[in-house]
């Protein structure tokens, strides 16, 4: 459980403590006798007394697990046959045992429990001699009133404790998909990233090998540039990924490339898409000039974007080597990224290595 978890919990608990000292209003039944009857002194300080055991016994049910909530119920019983020779008033104890019983246990169960306790109640009217059956009719109607209200009050609680599950299970989901998020966007960025510090670096220690000082600054410029992008983009990523734009993230795969020894050609014109598409498309390009760099052999590369009716494609072509392809995380994470606009990814390997990525135009998928 992690610490919204636990406070909500702390707060639905607080909540339920409250409402478990406004129900001991009940009680002002049980006071009734003692303010209108014509009760002995002793007879009401030990009525009094008797609430102290009671109320105990009350918020020691109130916070019991279901197995052991059967010991104060039969405390609170035990409590109300004691007192009722004194005080008739007993029949609002009774009705808290009832709703304990009605909250705790099921149907079948609780409802031989209810019979028990009105045949409780009759034998005490006979013990007592109560010349009307007022106290077993009135103690009947409310144990049963109110222990159908604990059963009402368990399945209120037992719906509220799925709701929190349930919400429960769905930040954890959403906490989950966050993570595969971020390590996707990350292992896509700091993947070409990395390729093209690698490279930088290597090109720098080649010049100066050959003593090109001020060609091998220049590349340790540049290379100290996109280390400085690469931590500005870990940044965003774990707070939202936000870019410079398709067309400019375009034209820095495309550097990317040619550095690396590639001829690139640029083919078609940049289509204009929301922000949420364009961040997936520029992570799907990222990835695709990376396997690129890291995998083809390659010596020419295409980007081409093209668009008809419905679809609009986008093409990442190279004169490689690659024959056969296993997909990784890689390509299964543009799959993932593709398929909430209902994209797709598909290629061919037959002549050339060609990677397509079709969008249909539909919803909001265009700014």
């Amino acid at each position: 459980m992690n610490n919204t978890d636990t406070a909500s919990t702390k707060t639905t608990q607080t909540s339920e403590d409250k409402l478990s000292w406004v129900y001991l209003i009940n009680l002002v039944f049980y006071l009734i006798p003692i303010i209108v009857g014509n009760m002995q002194i002793w007879e009401i300080g030990v009525s009094l007394l008797t609430l102290i055991p009671f109320v105990y016994c009350y918020f020691w049910a109130y916070r019991s697990p279901r197995d052991k909530a059967h010991i104060p119920i039969l405390a609170m019983i035990a409590l109300g046959i004691l007192i009722t020779p004194i005080n008739t008033g007993s029949l609002s104890l009774f009705t808290f045992a009832g709703f304990f019983i009605g909250f705790y246990y099921p149907l079948k169960t609780a409802t031989f429990c209810f019979f028990a306790l009105v045949a409780a109640l009759g034998a005490l009217n006979l013990y007592i001699g109560i010349e009307h059956y007022y106290f077993v009719t009135y103690g009947s109607l409310l144990i049963a009133g109110v222990g159908l209200f604990g059963i009402a009050e368990r399945k209120r609680v037992e719906a509220k404790c799925r709701e929190q599950q349930s919400q429960s299970e769905i930040s954890q989901l959403a906490a989950m998909l966050e993570r595969e998020r971020i390590a996707r966007d990350l292992h896509d960025i700091m993947g070409h990233n990395l390729s093209s510090i690698s490279l930088k670096a290597e090109l720098a220690q080649k010049l100066l090998d050959k003593n090109q000082q001020i060609q091998a600054q220049e590349q340790l410029k540049e290379l100290n540039q996109i280390a400085r992008e690469s931590l500005s983009q870990i940044r965003q990523t774990v707070s939202g990924y936000k870019h410079k734009g398709l067309t400019s993230s375009v034209m820095l795969l495309c550097q990317t490339l040619r550095d690396k020894g590639l001829s690139v050609s640029l083919e078609g014109d940049v289509p204009q898409l929301n922000s949420k598409v364009e961040t997936q498309i520029i992570l799907s390009l990222t990835e695709l000039c990376n396997n690129i760099i890291r995998h083809s052999q390659a010596d020419l590369c295409s980007i081409c974007f093209s668009e008809s009716a419905t679809d609009i494609t986008l093409e990442v072509i190279d004169n490689g080597k690659l024959k056969q392809l296993t997909e990784g995380n890689g390509l299964n994470g543009i799959r993932e990224r593709l398929a909430e606009f209902q994209g797709r990814l598909d290629y061919d390997l037959t002549q050339e290595c060609r990677f397509s990525i079709i969008l249909p135009k539909q919803g909001n998928l265009i700014e």
